[in-house]
C-alpha cells in the first residue's frame, strides 16, 4: 500500500472479517471472552481491536477501536462502542511490545483447546498438520485466574517467546503471526490439532497401545513447509475469499475528503 491510511483501512476490514469467520463458521466466540488484535500500521505502538460486548458475528471495520500502550482509546479513530477488553489489552499489549514482528494476535476459549489445556502438556508431532507447530509453540503451565495485571500479560508473552502459538493451561490457546490470514489459519489448525490428539490418545488408550509419533527429522522437515508464515498466509486466504463470496462484500477504499484550505486576505497599508 502506497497510502498508509489505505493500509490501515484494509487491516481493519480484514480484522472485522476475522471476527466474523471465528464466530460465523467455527463458533469460536464465548460470550464476551476472546479477542483478535492487529498492530496499527501507522502508529506501531497502537493496537486495533474489537470492542468488548459486540458479538463477533456483527463486527464491522467501523466498530473497531484504536488503543495506545496505556490502554487509552483514541476517540477520533474508534467506533461508537468504547468498551475495552482489559484482559485482551494486558495480554496483547505485552506481546506486541515484546514482539515487533507480530502483526496479528488471536485468543479465544475454544472447546478442544480448553480441554487440551487441562492436560498441561504441549502438542505432540502426531499428524502432518500438528508438525506446523513442531518446536514452534509453547505451554504456559499456570492459571492465576482472570488476567488483571500487566505482570500476568508479560508472563504469557515471555512463555510465548519467539514462537507463534502458546497453549494456556486451563484457559485456551493464543496464536500470533505476521499477518491476519496466517493467524486465523494457524488458530483454526491448532484447535483441530488439539481435537485430533485427544481423540487419538483416547483411541490408543482403549486399545492398550500408544500413539505413533512422527520422528523428529520428518517433523522438522514438515514444519519447514507447513509451519512457515508464507504457508499460513496462503492457507488462510480461502477463509476470507469464502466469506467475501457469501457476504458479497469486498474491500473498497474511499479516501476521506481533504479539508478545504482557508483563504487569508492580507491587508496593505497606505
Amino acid at each position: 500500500f502506497s497510502d498508509p491510511l489505505e493500509h490501515r483501512a484494509f487491516l481493519k476490514f480484514r480484522l472485522a472479517q476475522a471476527y466474523r469467520i471465528f464466530a460465523g463458521k467455527y463458533g469460536f466466540d464465548e460470550g464476551v471472552a476472546g479477542h483478535i488484535t492487529v498492530q496499527d500500521p501507522i502508529r506501531k505502538d497502537f493496537t486495533v481491536a474489537g470492542p468488548q460486548g459486540v458479538h463477533f458475528k456483527f463486527m464491522q471495520p467501523e466498530d473497531l477501536i484504536l488503543v495506545d500502550q496505556a490502554g487509552n482509546i483514541q476517540e477520533n479513530e474508534s467506533g461508537p462502542s468504547r468498551w475495552l477488553n482489559g484482559v485482551a489489552f494486558l495480554i496483547h499489549s505485552a506481546i506486541h511490545q515484546a514482539r515487533p514482528d507480530v502483526v496479528c494476535i488471536a485468543h479465544s476459549h475454544t472447546t478442544y483447546a480448553k480441554a487440551f489445556g487441562t492436560l498441561g502438556i504441549p502438542l505432540d508431532p502426531l499428524t502432518q498438520d500438528s508438525c506446523a507447530f513442531y518446536k514452534d509453540h509453547a505451554l504456559y503451565d499456570e492459571f492465576n485466574g482472570i488476567v488483571d495485571d500487566i505482570e500476568e500479560g508479560v508472563a504469557i508473552a515471555n512463555a510465548l517467546g519467539s514462537k507463534k502459538a502458546v497453549i494456556l493451561q486451563n484457559h485456551g490457546i493464543l496464536v500470533s503471526t505476521e499477518s491476519i490470514e496466517s493467524t486465523v489459519y494457524f488458530f483454526i489448525s491448532l484447535e483441530k490439532c488439539c481435537q485430533a490428539q485427544m481423540t487419538a490418545d483416547q483411541a490408543a488408550a482403549a486399545r492398550g497401545i500408544k500413539t505413533r509419533l512422527i520422528d523428529p527429522a520428518s517433523a522438522a522437515q514438515t514444519y519447514e513447509y507447513l509451519g512457515s508464515e508464507l504457508w499460513g498466509n496462503f492457507a488462510g486466504m480461502p477463509e476470507f475469499d469464502l466469506l467475501e463470496q457469501e457476504e458479497g462484500k469486498r474491500f473498497e477504499y474511499v479516501p476521506a475528503p481533504k479539508e478545504p484550505r482557508s483563504s487569508v486576505t492580507q491587508g496593505h497599508g497606505c
